[in-house]
């Protein structure tokens, strides 16, 4: 019976040790993938996934040593039931022996049932532990599914976080780049040419005679203005002949 007790007894220091040693394995796996992203400059995006991806498989282990646990508790609250009703039985038996007048058959059967008692009493400890146990398991699993959820909530935020960043980077690289003296050169000897091109292009038809190089819509508008301008000639002789008295001159 002592044995079976120090053996439970270890095996559940062994869960609990579990439990730290799941954690701290996943603080060490987080830690060192979010180092070597760091170091490597990959998208932020990945390294979110694969956190969450290890806080679920994290997650999911210590739903696995939970559910082992109850189980190991369900199995030896049945053993310590069973183990009180045979206690209660060599009760009943060195009872029996005594109304017999069977003494020593009463005190063997005294024996047998102190040792379930003591059995069952060793096993409901382990019971006690296991629940215990259970409540550590549970309540590490709370903690990090309201992290797991809570990372899964900043996901998105963060991505577009950071590709906001990205772009604002890209564009003040691309402001730096502009702004340096070697493309301000190149912008002003650009300027300087479009300039003396536009220097050239007046002074192809500079110099030459207004007759040559006119369009012959050119020649045209030129005889009609030189037209309306004697027809209004015309009429401001004929109006000073008419104020003088003045017969215009046969032609």
């Amino acid at each position: 019976m002592a044995r079976l007790s120090l053996y439970k007894q270890h095996q559940i220091q062994t869960e609990r040790k579990h439990i730290m040693g799941v954690f701290t394995r996943f603080r060490d796996i987080v830690s060192s993938n979010l180092n070597s992203m760091l170091e490597k400059a990959e998208d932020p995006e990945k390294l979110i996934k694969l956190m969450i991806q290890e806080m679920e498989d994290t997650l999911v282990e210590i739903k696995a040593s939970c559910a082992s646990v109850m189980a190991e508790r369900k199995r030896i609250d049945r053993a310590a039931t069973e183990t009180r009703q045979m206690a209660e039985r060599w009760s009943g038996k060195a009872a029996l022996a005594v109304d017999k007048g069977r003494e020593d058959l009463a005190r063997e059967a005294l024996v047998e049932k102190r040792r379930f008692t003591e059995r069952a009493a060793a096993l409901d400890e382990e019971v006690a532990q296991c629940a215990h146990l259970v409540e550590q398991y549970q309540s590490e699993i709370v903690q990090l599914e309201e992290k797991l959820q809570s990372a899964r909530d900043k996901q998105r935020v963060l991505i577009q976080r950071h590709l906001h960043a990205e772009r604002k980077k890209r564009a003040q690289k691309g402001i730096r780049k502009f702004e340096t003296s070697d493309a301000m050169v190149r912008f002003d000897k650009f300027e300087n040419r479009i300039d003396r091109m536009e220097a050239e292009a007046d002074l192809v038809n500079y110099g030459r005679p207004a007759s040559k190089g006119r369009s012959l819509e050119d020649e045209f508008a030129t005889l009609q203005n030189d037209e309306e301008i004697e027809k209004e000639l015309e009429a401001l002789r004929n109006e000073r002949r008419a104020s003088t008295g003045t017969r215009p001159a046969a032609d």
